[in-house]
């Protein structure tokens, strides 16, 4: 199941248990101009269920933006997977407090985190702290995070080829969120791209 949440536009539920063998993909999207503290907890009760956040983030501006994830696997043999992706520019933040948590009895569970940003001034400021509790010890866990600029290597690269500035900096603008957008309804793809 896919469940899509714009950020000020749909209401976003702030807790959820998984008690059903499911495949539960969410995902996150933060248009340009919205401001958000977004905390988000998902319980997995029960073994075999697949779960897949993906998040966006698009803050050219002054925007604000919060995401505070937990997920805490009760049981063994699920999965869970978070990754987020974000540009920041002008004057705005942006956070990611991520949680993957793993019970004591939670054999064979497997969880991976992620949070990335791409900064497009010096005024912009992006925060991550990923973060792994782990009591159970046959498992599969990672948790990474990275935050810089946009690479001046394949900007040269896309120059040399006669590609303009502009539309060369959006190019590595797409590629970078590609992993996220590529989920997203085509509709949807358009109107992140249009932003950027």
């Amino acid at each position: 199941m896919d469940r899509i949440y714009r950020i000020g536009i749909d209401e976003v539920p702030r807790h959820l248990t998984l008690n059903e063998q499911e495949h539960l993909r969410l995902t996150f999207v933060v248009m340009p101009g919205i401001s958000a503290d977004i905390p988000f907890e998902i319980n997995i009760g029960r073994e075999g269920v697949n779960l897949e956040i993906l998040g966006l983030y698009l803050s050219p501006h002054s925007e604000q933006v919060h995401f505070k994830v937990t997920v805490r696997h009760l049981v063994g043999g699920s999965h869970s997977s978070q990754l987020f992706r974000g540009i920041v520019g002008g004057k705005a933040r942006a956070r990611f407090d991520g949680l993957v948590y793993v019970a004591k009895d939670a054999q064979k569970t497997e969880a991976f985190q992620e949070n990335h940003s791409i900064l497009l001034s010096e005024g912009a400021v992006a925060e991550t702290h990923p973060q792994l509790e782990i009591y159970a010890d046959d498992v599969k866990c990672s948790h990474g995070a990275t935050c810089g600029y946009l690479n001046p290597d394949e900007l040269f690269y896309l120059r040399s080829r006669g590609i303009p500035e502009k539309e060369a900096r959006k190019m590595q603008m797409i590629s970078f969120i590609s992993p996220v957008i590529g989920h997203l309804p085509e509709d949807l793809q358009q109107q992140i791209i249009s932003r950027l």
